[in-house]
C-alpha cells in the first residue's frame, strides 16, 4: 500500500476514528486503525465491537492495500509531523515508513486480514435531522445520562419518533432531561435506547452546520449515524425504557418566573462554599417576588436574595446544586419558569411549548 495526503487530513481522519478504539482489550487487533485503500477511496476504520466508526479522507492511491496500525503510536506519529503531504507506505512484511518532509517513521503494522469490518446494514428505515440540531440535542441531554452499568438502560438516551416529532430522554434517578424538536418530515414511529458513549463521540465528531444532515438509520440491534464523510454504527442498549408520560404532571402549587443569567450566577457562587464531594444541598426559601438562596458550610455560609415572579405557595426546598447548575447551562431563553408542589417532590424547568422539560428531585436540608 502506498497513499498520499496533506497532515491535516490525516490527523483529522485519525482523530474521529480514535473515538472507537478501546482503552483495554483481550484482542490486540482493536487497538488497531484500520488503512484500506482501494478504489480510489481511503477508509480509516476503527471498533470496539460496540461501537464502529468509518471515515473517508483525500488523498492519492498510488497502491491499493490494507494495514492495521496502533492506534496510539500511530496517531502521536502524525500529530508530531511537519506540516505538509504525508506519504504512508507498507511492504510485504507489514512494515510501514510514514514520511513528510524531512521526517520519516517506521512503525510496524498488522494484517487486516483479522479486523471486524463494520457491518453492512439496510438504508431504508432512517430518518434525517439537521447536524446542529442533533449536536444540541445530545449537548441539552447527555449530561443525565447515570455513569453507573448497574442500571445499563439508565446510560443511554431514550429516542421517540413519531410522526415528525423526535423526544430524547436521559435520566440517572436524580434528574431528567427531556428535549423535544420537530423533524422535517413524518416517518414510522420508533423507539430505541442509544448508548450515552455513542452519542457524546457522535457530537464531538459532528461540525455542527445547521444546512448540513446527518442520516440515521435503524436496525435491529443497531444504530447508524452517517453525515459527511464518517458513518459511525453502535449497538442498541436492549430493554424497555421508563415511563416517561407517568413522570411527567401539570400538578404545581407553585410558579416562579426567574432570570435565567441571574439564577446561575447566584447557585454557581454558593458552590464556591461546597468541598470537592461534599453533598451539600442549596437551600432556596421561595416567597412573594423573592427567592432567597441560603448555603452554610464548615468553609462558609451564604445568603443571597433574587427577584422573582411568582405564584402559588411559598415553599422552602434544597437541591444539589450541580444538577441545577448542568440544566441551567444548556437553557438558552433568558427567563425561565420552575413549578414546584412542595418540598419532597421534584421540581420542573420547562417552557410553555414544552420544547425542554427538565425534572429535578430536591434533597433533604437542615435550617440553621
Amino acid at each position: 500500500m502506498k497513499i498520499t495526503c496533506l497532515k491535516d487530513n490525516l490527523v483529522n481522519g485519525v482523530s474521529i476514528v480514535s473515538k472507537a478504539v478501546p482503552g483495554k482489550t483481550t484482542m490486540p487487533i482493536l487497538e488497531c486503525i484500520l488503512i484500506e485503500a482501494s478504489n480510489g477511496i481511503i477508509k480509516f476504520i476503527s471498533n470496539d465491537m460496540e461501537m464502529g466508526i468509518e471515515t473517508i479522507i483525500d488523498g492519492e492511491i498510488e497502491e491499493n492495500g490494507i494495514i492495521a496500525l496502533n492506534a496510539k503510536f500511530f496517531g502521536d506519529m502524525v500529530r508530531r509531523l511537519p506540516d505538509g503531504f504525508v506519504t504512508i507506505q507498507t511492504d510485504s512484511s507489514m512494515q510501514t515508513t510514514i514520511t513528510c518532509s524531512h521526517t520519516k517513521f517506521n512503525l510496524p503494522g498488522k494484517s487486516g486480514d483479522d479486523f471486524p469490518y463494520l457491518p453492512a446494514f439496510d438504508r431504508t428505515d432512517s430518518i434525517s435531522i439537521s447536524q446542529y440540531a442533533l449536536k444540541e440535542l445530545v449537548r441539552q441531554t447527555i449530561f443525565s445520562i447515570s455513569d453507573n452499568d448497574n442500571n445499563k438502560i439508565m446510560t443511554g438516551e431514550y429516542f421517540e419518533i413519531n410522526e415528525d416529532h423526535l423526544r430524547a430522554v436521559a435520566l440517572d434517578g436524580h434528574r431528567i432531561s427531556i428535549r423535544n424538536i420537530d423533524l422535517d418530515q413524518s416517518y414510522d414511529p420508533k423507539k430505541v435506547i442509544v448508548p450515552g458513549k455513542t452519542l457524546s463521540e457522535v457530537s464531538k465528531i459532528l461540525p455542527g452546520d445547521t444546512d448540513k444532515k446527518v442520516n440515521i438509520f435503524f436496525m435491529d440491534n443497531n444504530i447508524i449515524f452517517e453525515f459527511d464523510n464518517t458513518t459511525v454504527i453502535s449497538r442498541l442498549i436492549e430493554g424497555k425504557f421508563f415511563d416517561i408520560d407517568q413522570m411527567i404532571t401539570d400538578n404545581y402549587a407553585s410558579k416562579v418566573k426567574i432570570k435565567k443569567s441571574d439564577f446561575l450566577n447566584s447557585i454557581e457562587r454558593a458552590t464556591l462554599l461546597i468541598k470537592e464531594g461534599d453533598k451539600k444541598p442549596v437551600v432556596f426559601n421561595i416567597t412573594e417576588g423573592n427567592i432567597e438562596l441560603k448555603i452554610n458550610s464548615s468553609l462558609g455560609s451564604l445568603d443571597e436574595n433574587l427577584e422573582i415572579e411568582k405564584s402559588g405557595n411559598d415553599v422552602m426546598i434544597g437541591f444539589n446544586p450541580k444538577f441545577l447548575i448542568d440544566v441551567l447551562r444548556v437553557i438558552e431563553e433568558d427567563e425561565i419558569s420552575v413549578y414546584l408542589l412542595d418540598s419532597k417532590a421534584p421540581c420542573f424547568i420547562r417552557d410553555d411549548a414544552h420544547k425542554y422539560i427538565y425534572i429535578v428531585l430536591p434533597v433533604n436540608f437542615n435550617v440553621a
